[in-house]
């Protein structure tokens, strides 16, 4: 079995079409944006507003980072 088939502690990534890692590896994404692809993909099937709300403070760092707000 190769490793981008299994997923430890959970399945709630392995039931999608396209995992957020792959995504974000193939669209070059960096550290921060594939965290903001993982929580929102996730949300629903894991921890809900937490993930959200992780998600939207992700955003805010990203932002912060970016421009200096």
């Amino acid at each position: 079995m190769k490793a981008t088939d299994r997923q430890e502690g959970g399945d709630h990534y392995t039931s999608l079409p396209i995992q957020p890692f792959e995504y974000s590896y193939k669209n070059k994404l960096d550290p921060l944006q594939h965290t903001v692809v993982k929580y929102i993909t996730r949300f629903r099937e894991k921890n809900g507003i937490e993930d959200l709300k992780k998600a939207k403070h992700t955003i805010d760092i990203l932002i912060q980072l970016e421009y200096g707000e």
